[in-house]
């Protein structure tokens, strides 16, 4: 694949510190291997993501990518290098999802949920970091229904979220 992987981070906006901490080292690692990390932009997990990315030493630049839901592009967490304001509120969560290969759920509440189930029904592969927070960990495991043989893959850290979202890419 000449473009390199573009990986979804979905999750909370006032995450755990172990849990942002987390995703900040799942960023890191997602730059590492060569993929381009996508989030929503903002605050939590987002930022964590974001900021983990942009500390990584391959940065190519235009790794870190951030689709906000309002139209200020000032609203972006400040490691977001490409930022995109699509003046969607809820709906941009249909583009984080679909402009992914792949989607890593971190915790979450309704937002996130609504992420997993899009990229689920677009046949994305779906990891979820499982730490004990919100509906990552209540799906981790799991199939959402019927539609698909496979599950949400399970992750314990963020080494195993990323190594899951690499096996699952063509």
């Amino acid at each position: 694949m000449l473009r390199r992987p573009q990986i979804a981070v979905l999750g909370a906006h006032a995450p755990s510190p172990r849990l942002y901490a987390e995703c900040e080292l799942l960023g890191r690692l997602l730059v590492d291997a060569g993929c381009r990390v996508v989030t929503g932009g903002l605050a939590g997990v987002m930022e964590a993501a974001s900021k983990g990315g942009s500390s990584s030493t391959k940065r190519r630049g235009g790794d870190v990518i951030g689709l906000l839901p309002g139209t200020d592009a000032d609203e972006a967490n400040p490691w977001v290098e490409i930022v995109i304001p699509t003046g969607l509120s809820l709906a941009r969560n249909v583009l984080c999802v679909t402009s992914a290969d792949a989607v890593i759920a971190c915790c979450g509440r309704a937002g996130t949920l609504s992420e997993i189930a899009i990229a689920w029904q677009l046949g994305k592969p779906v990891i979820a970091l499982d730490l004990d927070e919100g509906w990552a960990s209540k799906l981790a495991g799991e199939a959402i229904d019927d539609r698909r043989s496979d599950r949400v893959v399970r992750a314990t850290s963020a080494a195993e979220a990323v190594a899951a979202v690499l096996a699952a890419l063509p």
